[in-house]
């Protein structure tokens, strides 16, 4: 015997979708600011390197 639903108005929807991703995305400024922020940083990071830096750490 076939097994009766247990809502018989809902012919089987469980209202619950299947295979759609997320309908919202990452605005553009956010990836537009992540990719500033990452520029500053290895600018820093070579500058600092090249011993050029934000200024002398040394009083003279």
């Amino acid at each position: 015997m076939v097994n009766a639903p247990l809502y018989p108005d809902s012919n089987g929807d469980t209202g619950v979708e299947r295979g759609h991703g997320s309908t919202t995305s990452t605005p553009r400024w956010v990836y537009v600011f992540g990719l500033i922020a990452i520029h500053l940083v290895v600018l820093f990071v070579i500058l600092h390197f090249a011993g050029g830096g934000l200024g002398s750490h040394t009083m003279s």
